[in-house]
């Protein structure tokens, strides 16, 4: 069931287990649908134009920071999934989504909205595949990131935060978005 159709489908809003996962992987699953759920449901409708608009000029377009997400998501796959850093090619494909400022706003423009839904799916389908094969104790394996001791439940949890943090910037641009 696609993210945007399930909660209003099911009318319910709950941090749960969910079947297939590990129960901590489960609950921290729920979380990130609902994240993306609020994420999707903020940007439904938006023309080209709306997701290239910039406030200013060092700022990022709705398209970007939309980019931005699936791009950490990756990140965090190539890392913790993978067990390596990415490599020249993926550096390339995702370099300036994950980077933004310039690179970004001269990079990514002129997407439909369905550009963008389509990576997030891409890497989220991934991300959720990867979980089920993973169990709680995987949660609290230790994982260097940003240079600091972390462990792979934190991250996760930072995947979907940072989503939060720029859901907010995302609500703010459309409030901006000349009529």
């Amino acid at each position: 069931m696609d993210v945007l159709n399930k909660f209003k489908e099911l009318n319910t809003f709950k941090i749960e287990e969910i079947q297939g996962y590990s129960p901590q992987i489960g609950q921290l699953v729920s979380m990130m649908e609902y994240a993306r759920f609020t994420t999707l449901n903020e940007v439904q409708g938006l023309t080209v134009e709306q997701l290239d608009f910039l406030a200013n000029e060092e700022g990022n377009s709705i398209g970007a920071l939309l980019l931005h997400m699936a791009a950490v998501e990756f990140g965090f796959q190539v890392e913790l999934f993978d067990k390596r850093k990415p490599n020249k090619q993926e550096i390339e494909e995702w370099g300036a989504a994950y980077q933004l400022d310039d690179l970004g706003r001269n990079q990514i423009k002129g997407n439909p909205l369905e550009f963008y839904i389509e990576k997030l799916k891409k890497v989220r389908n991934r991300t959720l595949e990867e979980l089920k094969k993973r169990n709680d104790k995987w949660l609290y394996e230790e994982a260097i990131w940003d240079n600091n001791l972390s462990n792979n439940y934190f991250i996760w949890f930072h995947t979907f935060e940072d989503e939060i943090n720029h859901r907010g910037q995302i609500r703010i641009l459309n409030k901006m978005l000349p009529n």
